[in-house]
């Protein structure tokens, strides 16, 4: 397990699976997400049973929360690669009671630490719906800067959006 200060990082296990699931047929809690495809339950058992370990270049872990053991979302860098030093983050709360309390700051701070520290990464990625106005705000607290803006990428009911492409350097971090 990784330690935050509200939030502790696990590996996922295969009783995520309901969570999972539910989460990803929660329209509210997949707005904003770039894969929105309806999923049988069976096939998420399916893909966390077939999920090899954690790797360098793709790292996935279950959000819970300090106190409780409840999982409340996903954290995951992907991509990395040892020659540039470089990886995309990936984050969700799929708990909407947990959303607005600080959870997703403290998860994405203790993911990109250990990115940093423990994976010896340079620079940290990402991608955000420029509609998506609370994660944006939250990765901008965290130390994310706007390096460019992707015209158009992102549909969603009828709507095109664009996404800020956002990244962080290891000192940026706070």
């Amino acid at each position: 397990m990784i330690p935050g200060d509200l939030v502790q990082l696990r590996a996922l296990a295969p009783s995520d699976a309901e969570s999972l699931w539910r989460w990803n047929n929660d329209p509210d809690v997949m707005r904003w997400m770039d894969s929105y495809y309806d999923q049988h339950l069976e096939g998420v058992r399916k893909r966390l049973d077939g999920r090899g370990p954690n790797t360098y270049g793709d790292t996935l872990y279950g959000i819970e929360v300090r106190d409780g053991e409840t999982l409340i979302g996903l954290v995951r860098l992907r991509g990395a690669e040892p020659e540039t030093g470089c990886a995309e983050l990936d984050v969700y709360l799929g708990e909407k009671d947990h959303w607005g309390r600080g959870y997703a700051t403290d998860a994405l701070r203790t993911m990109c630490r250990y990115g940093f520290d423990t994976m010896r990464l340079h620079k940290i990625s990402l991608t955000v719906v420029t509609e998506n106005h609370a994660a944006h705000h939250i990765y901008q607290k965290v130390g994310f800067v706007e390096e460019g803006r992707l015209r158009q990428v992102f549909h969603r009911e009828g709507v095109w959006y664009d996404q800020y492409a956002m990244g962080m350097l290891k000192d940026e971090l706070r």
